[in-house]
């Protein structure tokens, strides 16, 4: 089913909306919570909150991108989930390493003016992402907007591990760059 249509059947409020999109996307919002969680279990419940969400906010949203949507929706439970069990001291390995690989390059968001940032911060990142090669940009969203291990990255691209790493590196090193260019303090 095209994503058109099951946005239709969310604005009739068809329960078959939820049955489509988990058909159409659940395997690909598991994911998402499973690079970050590392937990099947706590990855399900994530997916449950996913579909209770879209519910909920379509209407009166209408995403431009039903998967984009869904994964927003999904990292952002996941995350959430996160932290919560991460004050219990489990998981997280990975979301913690790329947040500490990006920590050089992304300033902090600790007072009124980079809320301020925030907003330029976002234009520079979509230039940064769209001046990257395919595969490049692939690997960096893979891995730190997905969280997704370097070893899954390597084997979903066809590349070496130390292919990725270089890549994520010489990635990072162009956004530090650009980011101080643009006078965007880190």
């Amino acid at each position: 089913m095209e994503d058109a249509e099951i946005m239709e059947l969310y604005f009739s409020r068809s329960q078959d909306a939820v049955r489509q999109t988990e058909k159409k996307y659940g395997a690909f919002c598991r994911a998402i919570a499973e690079n970050i969680l590392r937990s099947r279990e706590d990855s399900e419940e994530c997916v449950g909150d996913t579909w209770l969400r879209a519910w909920q906010t379509i209407p009166p949203k209408r995403p431009e991108s039903l998967r984009a949507y869904l994964a927003c929706l999904t990292r952002s439970a996941a995350i959430s989930r996160w932290r919560r069990d991460r004050a219990k001291k489990r998981g997280g390995a990975d979301y913690l390493r790329s947040l500490d690989e990006l920590g050089d390059c992304i300033p902090a968001a600790d007072n009124a003016a980079a809320v301020v940032d925030a907003i330029a911060l976002r234009q520079v990142l979509d230039r940064f992402l769209t001046s990257l090669r395919p595969v490049d940009r692939r690997v960096f969203l893979q891995r730190y907007w997905y969280f997704c291990p370097v070893q899954q990255i390597a084997a979903d691209n066809g590349l070496g591990q130390s292919a990725v790493k270089t890549s994520l590196h010489r990635s990072r090193e162009k956004l530090r760059q650009l980011l101080e260019q643009e006078g965007i303090s880190l």
